[in-house]
């Protein structure tokens, strides 16, 4: 998947990698807070475009398990870390994961 998506576009290797620059405005009260989209510019576009492109190319090589998981993510970077966590996800893709965890820390004990 690395040399896939870094072949197509290295800043989206980048972009999922370091997360994305997404648009974001401070408030008077010093709050950072994402940006509308109706004020937007060019550059601002380009970079949600990207991390579009990002999930976009993540998300059609996944089963729908994996979908089901990642599909409340808002960057590429942060699907990457939830696909990449063995107990992240839905509670009953975890018990298995869990129940072999706990196996072994009572054969330890």
């Amino acid at each position: 998947m690395t040399i896939f998506i870094q072949s197509l576009d290295y800043n989206l290797w980048d972009l999922i990698v370091d997360g994305p620059n997404l648009p974001t405005i401070t408030l008077e009260n010093g709050e950072v807070v994402s940006k509308p989209r109706n004020l937007y510019d060019d550059y601002d576009r380009k970079q949600v475009q990207i991390n579009a492109k990002a999930k976009h190319i993540i998300i059609c090589a996944i089963n729908s398990n994996d979908f089901n998981r990642i599909s409340s993510c808002i960057s590429a970077k942060e699907i990457r870390i939830d696909l990449r966590s063995p107990t992240k996800g839905p509670t009953k893709s975890r018990r298995p994961k869990l129940a072999c965890l706990f196996m072994s820390m009572k054969c330890l004990l």
